[in-house]
């Protein structure tokens, strides 16, 4: 009866929420870089929000400390893409809706183990309508577009998915 207690308590199932496959044990640092924008359109504030961005999600649901060089892992990259496009023509030739998509290429290096590596482009849009000026919705939408960045970077690099 012992031995199947113990064998018991040794046992543990844990459920991480928040998608992150890090084993602590090896993996302490993480080192997070600039994002540049190297588009074409270039809208400055937009460096910064994703990059804020990035680092709160990855201090809210991780216990990697960031560093300013090196660490266990890496992430750099650059936004490499900001654009417009017209959506949904109505009967007179005319878009009711404008698209703004963000391109983010990402260059996510493992330090502790072979073949972790991830070099990928990350695509994110919203739609707004082509009535309203893109000065006026360009910052919440900037927001938007960076959160959904920010999750689909994570989950293809710290995620493990």
């Amino acid at each position: 009866m012992l031995a199947f207690l113990l064998a018991v308590a040794g046992c543990t199932i844990s459920y991480k929420l928040n998608g992150a496959a890090i084993d602590y044990n090896v993996y302490k640092t993480i080192y997070v870089s600039q994002f540049p924008i190297r588009a074409a359109l270039v809208y400055p504030p937009l460096q910064q929000t994703f990059e804020n961005e990035l680092l709160d999600y990855i201090s809210r649901n991780t216990r990697l400390r960031t560093v300013d060089s090196g660490g266990d892992l890496q992430l750099e990259g650059e936004i490499t893409g900001y654009s417009l496009s017209p959506q949904a023509v109505t009967e007179n030739a005319y878009a009711s809706k404008t698209r703004l998509t963000i391109q983010v290429r990402v260059k996510y290096i493992d330090n502790k183990q072979e073949g972790k590596d991830v070099d990928q482009t990350f695509s994110a849009y919203r739609d707004f309508d082509s009535s309203e000026m893109l000065t006026d919705v360009q910052d919440e939408l900037c927001s938007q577009i960076s959160k959904e960045l920010v999750d689909l970077i994570f989950n293809a690099t710290l995620g493990n998915w």
